[in-house]
């Protein structure tokens, strides 16, 4: 009889506590505070910069159970800036991104492994150029709080590096210049 009250008691606890759970969020690109940029050698000599303006993305995110959260980035491919506007042409022409037959490159989530704190390897694949491939994010979180509206936000910031020709952008601008960093920063809403 003392072992079926102790039980009871004890579920009665569990329920009354409060699971954690993994929270959505979305992207906040409305409000400039998420960025996708990417830097490329140029001919071996100096650096590209640039950054594509239009993409949006959802993310799940539990700070006690980092491993099982997800994300998934739509990037609008048409948008690259590199803040020269005939080079941006030739970006978008067929030699690089091909933006006509593949207007949008997707990043998703396959698994996340927790490395320290607040460090994470996102593992995922990477559609790009019609392409799709395995990535890592290494991902750094910088902090998560209530926001001045009412609302409750968390943002990471992360990178990786891919190779052009292996996403079928054959184009040549040296050797050193098919090595791409990309770099992402990203605040979430919570929903």
């Amino acid at each position: 009889m003392k072992k079926h009250l102790v039980a009871a008691s004890l579920l009665a606890l569990m329920g009354a506590a409060p699971l954690a759970q993994a929270a959505d969020y979305t992207i906040d690109t409305k409000g400039a505070h998420a960025s996708v940029n990417f830097k490329v050698k140029h001919i071996g000599v100096s650096w590209l910069t640039g950054r594509f303006n239009k993409f949006d993305g959802q993310f799940s995110y539990d700070a006690d159970k980092p491993e099982a959260s997800s994300i998934q980035v739509n990037i609008d491919t048409t948008s690259v800036d590199s803040n020269h506007a005939e080079r941006d042409k030739h970006i978008r022409s067929g030699d690089f991104l091909d933006v006509g037959q593949y207007p949008t490159a997707k990043f998703v989530s396959t698994k996340v492994v927790k490395d320290d704190d607040n460090e994470l390897n996102i593992h995922g694949e990477l559609t790009l150029h019609g392409v799709t491939k395995p990535v890592v994010i290494e991902v750094e979180k910088v902090g998560e709080g209530k926001d001045p509206w009412g609302g409750y936000r968390v943002g990471f910031e992360g990178s990786t590096t891919i190779s052009m020709r292996e996403f079928g952008i054959q184009h040549k601008l040296g050797d050193l210049a098919d090595t791409v960093e990309l770099e992402l920063h990203v605040e979430g809403i919570r929903k």
